[in-house]
């Protein structure tokens, strides 16, 4: 049984499609951003970053002591790993899908999260965030794009741990600004993963949870506006 620490995010979406795909069992631990879950003592011995998705293994390979795992990347390829699912095992299958997952996670997560930032949640409209953030949303669907012009998925020829981190950071894509017509190949992948039984299963969970809207400045400050001096302030608070 792995234990999700989990919120309706793009990066918890990550988990929830792979453990819904592969037929993982688990079970599901909310923590609410909104609120300030993320900076509880328990949370942060097992996300010492402060950032959900986490896990927890009962049941590891070496059966040994429960294992935890945070960061939605490395959850993704220990996972697959677990599973033996949805990461090649040759080595140039497997190099085809870790590039992928770390060009996720280094860049479209990162670019599109602030895209989200700047177009969405900022209290002021800063135009030039806005068009930095947008444009550059825009080119990592045009490489997308060329990537699948010539491949089913971004693995190859299979479905992968790289599809399924990458779905989530363009479900948004209205929001971001962007139009998927003018990408045919990743509007074609991405219409294809929707579809999938395991992500609309997935996101079906999700809908069990809401997020706090962001309003105002005190879920502003929760979300935005941390210091290592707050988070542990925010912890100590938490104990108590």
């Amino acid at each position: 049984m792995i234990e999700l620490y989990y919120w309706p995010t793009p990066n918890g979406h990550k988990i929830t499609m792979f453990l819904e795909e592969t037929g993982t069992p688990y079970t599901i631990r909310p923590i609410n951003i909104g609120k300030g879950d993320q900076f509880t003592p328990d949370f942060l011995a097992i996300s010492p970053n402060n950032r959900m998705p986490a896990i927890v293994d009962r049941a590891p390979a070496d059966r040994g002591e429960p294992i935890s795992v945070f960061e939605s990347g490395a959850i993704l390829l220990y996972l697959a790993d677990k599973t033996g699912q949805l990461l090649p095992r040759d080595v140039r299958g497997r190099t085809r899908v870790t590039e992928w997952l770390i060009w996720q996670v280094a860049g479209l997560g990162p670019m599109a999260g602030q895209n989200h930032h700047f177009v969405s949640y900022a209290p002021e409209k800063l135009q030039y965030a806005i068009d930095r953030y947008v444009n550059e949303t825009n080119r990592l669907h045009g490489v997308l794009d060329r990537r699948l012009a010539d491949h089913e998925f971004l693995g190859g020829s299979e479905y992968s741990i790289a599809d399924i981190a990458t779905y989530p950071w363009v479900t948004n894509w209205k929001r971001q600004l962007q139009n998927l017509d003018d990408h045919p190949n990743l509007k074609r992948w991405f219409d294809a993963i929707a579809a999938r039984p395991a992500t609309v299963r997935a996101y079906e969970r999700a809908n069990q949870y809401k997020s706090v809207p962001i309003t105002g400045e005190a879920e502003r400050a929760v979300l935005f506006g941390q210091t290592s001096a707050s988070v542990a302030a925010a912890a100590k608070r938490a104990a108590s």
